[in-house]
């Protein structure tokens, strides 16, 4: 059994006001939220209330090396980025960054490809949030972090309450 570290639902709350008071701080507001499916959308829905900014989901799951996006495509929202609207990209975990680096390379796939307005737009008027953080995650461009986590210190499994919302104690 691998080494798992389990948060709770208050902690999940921390790490999101965290997040919000830094975009605040930014003094930064998207016009829409974008969260993950799965992970992504507790943390994603908990920051569109706070914030009072609408939300939508994006089915994205990369997992054994395989692709899958959800019957909505993520080419709206390339068209927005391009056109400057602000965008939040909510995330429960950015571990390896596969997901989130995915995400990237088919907005530039899919509209405009070969754009120079693509070198300005992460960062700028799209930002990426996500609860964790690891610091070996290949992709650098999160804006917002509620934890952040070193691997070569703690390499723990992080369990998210909604995981396992429906057990009492850990595995």
């Amino acid at each position: 059994m691998e080494n798992k570290s389990y948060l709770t639902n208050t902690a999940v709350e921390h790490l999101v006001q965290s997040i919000a008071h830094d975009i605040e701080k930014d003094n930064w507001r998207p016009d829409y939220i974008v969260g993950i499916t799965r992970g992504g959308l507790v943390p994603a829905n908990l920051l569109s209330q706070y914030l009072d900014v609408k939300m939508y989901s994006l089915d994205v799951c990369l997992r054994d090396h395989q692709c899958a996006m959800g019957p909505e495509s993520n080419c709206w929202m390339s068209e927005d980025a391009l056109d400057s609207k602000k965008i939040l990209i909510v995330d429960d975990i950015n571990d390896s960054g596969a997901t989130l680096q995915w995400i990237v390379d088919d907005w530039k796939r899919s509209n405009r490809p070969h754009s120079p307005e693509w070198k300005n737009v992460f960062g700028d008027n799209v930002r990426v949030a996500s609860l964790v953080n690891k610091t070996s995650s290949d992709f650098k461009k999160v804006t917002y972090v509620g934890k952040t986590i070193d691997k070569d210190e703690d390499d723990a499994w992080i369990v998210f309450p909604w995981e396992k919302w429906w057990t009492d104690k850990p595995e």
